[in-house]
């Protein structure tokens, strides 16, 4: 079976830690001896407004094309305007440049799998249309949460990519419910999962880890793992953490935006690793004292199940499906935006007991029973099975 998998998102060699949730359940759908190839456009903006603001400057920094782990990964540009998903969708000039790359290299998929509503899921479903083949669609959380309510067109083109695909997939009980009320079509939840076997606890202990990784020792370390942008309340965490006592220290591994602004808020309190190896995130997480997700959306977030599988405390908001992930113990979340919550539970974490043994082992068994990317992979493949039939009939 051939699939051709689309998304907005992907690894690459000059940037490896970007969409690694993608490259887990690709490698995991090529165990089972399916054939894939990714589809990752890049938007890029028309001439003049790359003259008329520096920010508009795009920069391809990514290969157009390279073979990662033995997967095809394809990155044709096609022409992007800034703001566009809010009020001018791109699905049809996104599309444009898929069917032109499927034609020169002689694709020939069974099935499409296209990620995000907007704009994969979009583009999917034009480039279904001319060539005749079904697609399944998988919602991660801001395509249903954010993009979708910022105009009627927005609206409109959430509703055709999810009515139009031949299956519709959520990482989420919540989301799933939301896409029906939404849209009337009745998803199922598939959440992508982790590799577990790489998330295994390692045998060093945490002050060993914390040698070898250049983190300070006998101090409670507040670890953060993700983007450094606003919409993730780095900058919350930031000024928790600066309001704390001096044994705490806050960690942010990663790059973006707002990491100046970090080091202004919390000086000496913040540690700034930049971008580290995706082996390096097991070490992390096993070295802090709570990871810490402050944002304010999300879909299921993949560090959250990693840091789960660790057994290792993680104090997040109640946004995206990270409720139905908690489950019973949802009460631990907290809402976005507040630092006195987020500083309310931190010292409720490392002072208080409200994190226990007894949690972590019913949290880790729930990640091992829903979460696991190899079976959660095989069940997606009986899924493009299932579609072919269908098709066939």
């Amino acid at each position: 079976m051939k699939v051709l998998w689309m998304t907005s998102v992907y690894p690459s060699s000059r940037k490896p830690g970007e969409g690694v949730f993608h490259e887990t359940q690709v490698q995991a759908l090529r165990k089972l001896g399916i054939d894939v190839t990714v589809m990752c456009p890049l938007p890029v903006n028309p001439a003049p407004l790359r003259m008329l603001k520096k920010q508009y400057r795009s920069i391809r920094n990514v290969p157009d094309y390279e073979e990662r782990n033995g997967v095809p990964v394809y990155r044709p540009p096609y022409t992007a305007l800034p703001g566009q998903l809010k009020w001018a969708q791109p699905h049809h000039r996104m599309a444009k440049s898929i069917l032109r790359t499927i034609e020169q290299n002689r694709l020939l998929p069974d099935v499409i799998h296209a990620h995000f509503a907007m704009p994969s899921g979009g583009a999917a479903a034009v480039v279904s249309q001319r060539i005749s083949i079904p697609y399944v669609l998988t919602l991660h959380g801001s395509d249903v949460n954010i993009y979708p309510h910022y105009s009627r067109s927005a609206y409109r083109a959430f509703q055709t990519a999810v009515q139009s695909a031949a299956d519709v997939l959520t990482v989420s009980d919540t989301l799933k419910d939301k896409t029906k009320e939404m849209t009337d079509v009745e998803g199922s939840v598939l959440p992508i999962g982790v590799r577990l076997d790489r998330f295994q606890k390692p045998s060093a202990s945490k002050d060993e880890l914390r040698e070898k990784l250049s983190l300070p020792k006998g101090q409670t370390l507040l670890v953060y793992i993700g983007r450094l942008v606003k919409e993730k309340g780095v900058l919350e965490l930031a000024e928790a953490v600066r309001q704390l006592d001096g044994n705490y220290i806050a960690v942010f591994i990663g790059d973006g935006p707002e990491k100046n602004a970090l080091r202004e808020k919390a000086g000496e309190k913040a540690i700034l690793t930049g971008q580290v190896a995706n082996e390096q995130i097991a070490e992390y997480l096993a070295a802090s004292d709570v990871f810490v997700l402050p944002s304010y959306s999300e879909g299921m977030p993949t560090v959250v199940i990693e840091a789960l599988a660790l057994k290792v405390p993680v104090l997040c908001t109640a946004v995206g499906g990270v409720p139905d992930l908690f489950g019973k113990h949802r009460h631990l979340l907290i809402e976005p935006r507040s630092v006195p919550d987020l500083k309310r539970a931190v010292l409720g974490y490392t002072e208080g007991g409200k994190w226990r043994e007894d949690i972590a082992e019913e949290l880790y068994q729930t990640v091992r029973s829903q979460y696991d990317a190899g079976q959660n992979s095989e069940a997606l493949a009986k899924r493009y099975e299932r579609i072919l039939h269908d098709v066939r009939l």
